[in-house]
């Protein structure tokens, strides 16, 4: 298995116990790893026996669904046992029941093929519509949309039901692409996470088309070295953000056309930029007629039968993970969206609910090793996460998948042959709660620093970390961005140049550049940033819907207030880049993690090294310290790479950028050394050699 992690020395045992490697306290769960790799064993046994392998298995979107042959020639095939009979049915045979009927074989595969026309040209015509027609034991007709459809849209005038179309442009309108994968490393993520539809100022869905032209020359400026794209995958309900999947092969078409979607990551990677999906795996719409909720009349196709089928809290259906032809489904889908948009890797959704029989429901963590090897454990969950994994990784040496854990599994991002899950990352997902809940809920001279580092640095040895100090979540109608709990009294009035510089203000952009900041060098080995966050987009978001007159006013980005050059957002965003530009060159990401030598509760200061950089936060509300004395490991002298207090980020210039620190060889709160600079209060420095 392709990896960057580091190897261990000893020969790696082959029954999943390869982890205590790296982390013995798992010794007691040792059966707990047994179990769980020999049930993945077995499901790839299985797969190695009676489907070829992983590799042909999940190349399963080439043989399932509508595949167009040399002659012009349509064989389609559609998995659902449940049904007596079957027909496609579309524009090209006038909806007939009778025209083109379908065949099953043992599997309740269906199939049927359509000739070409005399004149040797397809017979079903491009984006026309499609569907196929089945009859239950009981008589009843279903008609359903192909499950493996890769165009599907909407007419919102007509009805909210989507129409499957087949999608064969003429191999002169097909997107040829220029780039392959990308060949970043996977170590040092800067990501900048994007939603296509909200990527503009304008109260309207935004295209794929005006994302590649006006939205990725942004994130490129910036210095972030990903995206991670949110709702792509089709979903029946925009207000959803993308997570009510109804057709998993089917780029949104609300944005633009495959083509479209297809040339957009084809620029991302021409910029240098690896491109990462938000993959729903975690549960499916409960639409019937647009959706894969009861495809061939019964409960339990894709999804467990009765309540194991059901996410109450979600409203939403539960795949079946365990069984043959849902793992056919969903890993060909991962090798759909790699091959056929060349994305490069995965943000897994929801990965907590699929690990956990009670889906995270009313469940408190402490962290006891005990939660994740119980019988609330999902097996065939944890099985298919594992072949995910092993797939991915084996045919792909540079992808990427990150997990959506709240849990804190461990053996989470460790390689699947060690017994481990075989993610690259996983989401800190406890540090925006942690800044959410201070803001809420302290006043500033009330921050313990301690619990802040504590939050920052908790992680598990060897297993990466995404950090971020807030996503899409924090930003969703009903909360509030880091930027508009700072600053939402004033943000309207007083964002300009030309007005007062209030106290309000003023602590606000100190205090969002301070926290993403810390966020970045001391959370993880990687970094995420929400779209508009890194110039401190004001407000929330909320989806057009019933309960806001469908309006798109908080639908969108205000990038027109980071280009207005008299609005104070530009200095935000002149931090972010400064900050993404200086992560570049010093690599703190892929650098062990940081020594803390200070966390002072009385001074409010923070001090640690990472990567050769000397990190020193003062968070105190009113004190601005002379002459303050820090510890560094490595002599000689120093200089400022980095000063928040800096007038091209909106500080005010209380630190002279040009002076220079000489340390002292006396041993200082554990360090070699130390040297004195001057720190003002809601002021970072970063000082570097």
């Amino acid at each position: 298995m392709a990896t960057t992690q580091q190897s261990t020395a000893k020969p790696m045992p082959e029954d999943g116990t390869g982890v205590l490697q790296v982390d013995p306290w798992l010794e007691p769960y040792s059966d707990g790893l047994r179990k769980r790799y020999s049930e993945y064993q077995k499901a790839l046994n299985f797969i190695n026996t009676h489907e070829g392998g992983l590799d042909k298995f999940s190349q399963s979107y080439k043989t399932m669904g509508f595949q167009v042959d040399d002659k012009g020639g349509v064989r389609y095939r559609e998995w659902a046992p449940g049904a007596v009979e079957a027909r496609l049915i579309g524009n090209f045979n006038n909806w007939s029941h009778t025209a083109n009927p379908m065949t099953k074989n043992e599997f309740g595969v269906w199939e049927v093929y359509v000739p070409p026309t005399a004149q040797g040209e397809c017979a079903i015509p491009h984006d026309s519509m499609v569907k196929i027609s089945m009859t239950t034991p009981s008589g009843e007709s279903l008609d359903r949309l192909p499950a493996w459809a890769t165009r599907v849209t909407q007419d919102l005038d007509v009805s909210p039901v989507y129409d499957a179309r087949f999608w064969n442009p003429p191999k002169a309108d097909r997107y040829q692409f220029k780039n392959g994968h990308s060949q970043n490393s996977i170590e040092g993520l800067k990501i900048y996470e994007a939603h296509v539809g909200i990527s503009s100022p304008n109260e309207r869905v935004t295209t794929y088309k005006e994302f590649e032209a006006d939205t990725l020359p942004r994130i490129k400026a910036l210095g972030y070295n990903t995206i991670q794209m949110m709702a792509i995958m089709e979903h029946a309900y925009y207000a959803s953000f993308g997570y009510q999947v109804t057709s998993f092969f089917a780029a949104s078409s609300r944005y633009g056309t495959p083509e479209e979607l297809k040339s957009l990551v084809d620029k991302a990677h021409e910029l240098g930029l690896t491109v990462l999906l938000d993959v729903v795996h975690s549960h499916a719409s409960k639409n019937v007629l647009d959706g894969l909720n009861m495809y061939d009349g019964t409960d339990h196709l894709y999804f467990h039968e009765g309540g194991r089928g059901r996410h109450d809290l979600w409203d939403s259906r539960l795949f079946n993970y365990g069984h043959p032809e849902v793992q056919r489904f969903l890993l060909s889908n991962l090798r759909f969206w790699m091959d056929e948009y060349k994305f490069d890797g995965f943000r897994f959704d929801g990965v907590t609910s699929m690990m956990y029989t009670h889906h995270g429901m009313g469940v408190g963590f402490s962290g006891g090793y005990h939660e994740y090897f119980g019988d609330s454990v999902d097996l065939e969950a944890m099985v298919y996460l594992m072949l995910s994994n092993k797939m991915l990784h084996e045919l792909y040496p540079k992808v990427v998948t990150i997990a959506e854990d709240v849990s804190g599994m461990p053996t989470l991002c460790r390689p699947v042959d060690e017994g481990g899950v075989g993610f690259d990352y996983r989401l800190a997902m406890a540090i925006p709660d942690m800044w959410i809940k201070m803001l809420k809920e302290k006043s500033d001279d009330e921050w313990d620093m301690g619990n802040i580092v504590h939050t920052l640095t908790n992680r598990r040895h060897l297993e990466r970390s995404v950090a971020y100090a807030e996503s899409h979540d924090q930003a969703l109608v009903g909360d509030k961005t880091l930027a508009f709990w700072l600053m939402d009294k004033e943000m309207y009035e007083y964002m300009s140049d030309l007005s007062a510089f209030t106290p309000i203000i003023e602590r606000g952009m100190a205090l969002h550049k301070m926290i993403r900041l810390l966020v970045h060098a001391l959370g993880g080995e990687a970094y995420l940033n929400f779209e508009g966050n890194e110039f401190g987009h004001p407000e929330w978001m909320d989806f057009p819907r019933e309960g806001n007159g469908n309006s798109f006013a908080h639908a969108r980005r205000q990038f027109n207030l980071v280009d207005d050059h008299l609005l104070r957002y530009k200095y935000l965003n002149n931090w972010d880049a400064a900050v993404q530009t200086l992560e570049d060159k010093y690599k703190w990401l892929s650098a062990p993690q940081a020594y803390v030598s200070l966390k002072h509760e009385g001074d409010k200061v923070i001090v640690f090294e990472r990567a050769g950089l000397l990190f020193i936060f003062n968070f105190h509300p009113t004190n601005s310290f002379a002459d303050y004395r820090v510890g560094v490991d490595a002599p000689g002298k120093y200089h400022v790479v980095l000063n928040s207090d800096d007038k091209t980020f909106g500080g005010l210039a209380r630190v002279d950028s040009s002076g220079e620190y000489f340390t002292t060889p006396m041993e200082w709160n554990g360090r070699k050394n130390w040297l004195q600079v001057y720190i003002p209060t809601r002021t970072v420095l970063v000082l570097g050699q």
